[in-house]
């Protein structure tokens, strides 16, 4: 938990808006937090006791510990996904993991893993607007963007995704 907090500040806008986590400030993490986290996980891990929480504990540590997102640590983060799905097998882990792939292994890869997944998960849609925007296919990434923001549950993410597929729309009118 204390990993998650330490990047509160930095996840909306002032206007209240959802920053993503590859654009958020780290400027404005709580490196202290950050610090405290790191140690309360190695002190889990080193009981040699796995569970889910320490596992989302190391995801959360491998971002946080990253100074820049284009330096997250993606095949250890894809690591720590595989050892959650083994604890939990939530589809939820495994629709994360898809994005996690896609950024280790590329955007075909991430969308490799998510067709192994039910459409209807929620997020799913927006997972692979994304990763079909990261592999240059902007059509089927606008539509799904649009698709996501129709299924979004909140309003900040609503606005979002539509912002992206309006994005998207509009570069291909060009």
């Amino acid at each position: 938990m204390l990993l998650h907090h330490a990047r509160r500040a930095a996840r909306t806008a002032p206007d209240g808006s959802l920053v993503p986590l590859a654009e958020q400030d780290r400027g404005l993490w709580d490196s202290e937090s950050i610090t405290e986290g790191v140690e309360v996980l190695q002190a889990a891990l080193a009981r040699d006791r796995l569970g889910e929480f320490q596992a989302q504990a190391a995801i959360a540590a491998l971002h946080a510990d990253a100074p820049t997102a284009e330096e997250t640590d993606w095949v250890q983060i894809v690591e720590w996904y595989d050892e959650l799905a083994r604890l939990t097998d939530s589809p939820v882990v495994r629709l994360n993991r898809a994005v996690a792939v896609g950024e280790a292994d590329g955007p075909r890869a991430g969308l490799a893993a998510l067709a192994a997944l039910d459409a209807s998960l929620p997020r799913h849609a927006a997972v692979a607007a994304y990763l079909h925007e990261r592999d240059g296919d902007l059509m089927p990434a606008a539509r799904l963007y649009a698709e996501a923001a129709q299924k979004a549950r909140n309003l900040a993410e609503r606005d979002r995704l539509t912002r992206q597929a309006a994005r998207l729309n509009s570069r291909r009118c060009r």
